[in-house]
């Protein structure tokens, strides 16, 4: 089986794994947590960077750090992964699903636009939604597949509207508007090094940001809220969130690599669309010049989505839908879900992500252009 999106594990994970196992320093304070965490502020361009057990932590001590609760909502685009939305149902809010562009797969920011004009008014520096009267402050972009929308047209928005950005970037470690690294334009940002992306602690996460108070309150809430460091004194409710110095070294060795993954992205990519942009009715993720995207899953988007599925998969090349949006799945059905044409469900029923892991081969490249072709034949 050629894998989807599988770990490269060619570098000095084992070397810095046994390490921690000699010294017998595996659990959640160590010298490669710190070190993990200062290459990651240091790459996405940011001051501080807190390492937790998974992008889903991250996201959840996100919104409790900025006191999100019950009664509250949050907007979201309609298509990402589930993490997304469930880190907004912890808190007991609620979201607002933004539906998709159609050509970027990124949120429909003429739908959110639209949105923040008509349904929500502003009160006392907040922003409340006209129809519940609840208040929204928190907007959480998804930069989904490692693609970003206008930042800047997005930034604006939030700051007219009175909503802090916090960027899902669990998808955009790589990728870059303008320059600026995905996660450094908001508030607070996050990564994720699940076994299937970009880079891989195995499970793992990082909160970004440029707020001091707001990095030292993350490692706090994420290491159970002890304030003693001798007594076991805890202040507040905290989280068992902290990543352990295990994975923390695989990710130092990851980081590493980071930049000879990207550029087999890109090599992987070129080689796709090369192969492929000339087949039937296949198109790509649409791109603005403005974003350098880290290619973190190769997608193609055609009407023969079934049988290039059914192809693939049967001839032991790992292929995949895309996510199912969110309002149609049964515990998200009741939420606010703002669109005209519903473009999340068009693009979830004609997309699907092909091998695209950074050790994949030219070989398996190939045979994967070749399934493709022969179905389109």
């Amino acid at each position: 089986m050629v894998l989807l999106s599988g770990p490269n594990l060619n570098g000095n994970e084992l070397k810095y794994v046994t390490d921690c196992i000699v010294t017998g320093w595996v659990s959640s304070v160590g010298a490669y947590v710190d070190q993990f965490e200062k290459m990651s502020a240091e790459y996405a361009g940011t001051k501080y960077a807190v390492a937790t057990s998974s992008g889903t932590t991250a996201l959840h001590i996100c919104l409790v750090m900025l006191g999100v609760g019950e009664n509250d909502l949050i907007i979201a685009p309609n298509i990402t992964f589930i993490a997304t939305i469930n880190a907004i149902k912890y808190t007991r809010a609620s979201p607002i699903l933004i539906d998709t562009n159609e050509l970027s797969w990124q949120m429909d920011l003429d739908l959110l636009e639209e949105f923040l004009v008509n349904e929500t008014e502003q009160k006392e520096n907040n922003c409340y939604h006209k129809k519940s009267g609840k208040r929204i402050p928190v907007i959480m972009p998804v930069h989904v597949l490692g693609n970003m929308c206008d930042m800047d047209r997005l930034i604006n928005l939030a700051k007219e509207h009175h909503l802090i950005v916090v960027e899902d970037s669990t998808e955009a470690l790589g990728s870059n508007y303008k320059g600026k690294h995905a996660g450094s334009f908001g508030l607070l940002g996050t990564f994720s090094y699940n076994g299937n992306k970009i880079i891989t602690t195995g499970g793992g996460g990082m909160i970004i940001t440029n707020d001091e108070a707001l990095a030292k309150k993350a490692k706090h809430l994420t290491t159970q809220a002890k304030s003693d460091a001798f007594e076991y004194i805890h202040d507040e409710v905290g989280y068992n969130y902290r990543l352990v110095n295990v994975a923390a070294a695989m990710g130092v060795a990851q980081m590493e690599q980071l930049p000879a993954f990207l550029k087999r992205k890109r090599e992987i990519i070129t080689f796709y669309k090369n192969e492929l942009s000339n087949i039937g009715d296949i198109r790509f993720q649409q791109v603005s010049e403005e974003v350098s995207p880290n290619w973190w899953l190769p997608t193609i988007m055609t009407d023969h989505q079934p049988a290039l599925l059914k192809a693939l998969n049967e001839n032991k090349l790992q292929s995949r839908p895309f996510w199912v949006p969110m309002n149609k799945l049964t515990m998200f059905r009741n939420d606010e879900y703002f669109t005209h044409k519903d473009h999340s469900d068009f693009v979830y029923k004609k997309c699907l992500s092909i091998p695209c892991s950074t050790n994949i081969t030219d070989e398996e490249l190939k045979r994967v252009t070749e399934v493709i072709k022969k179905e389109f034949e």
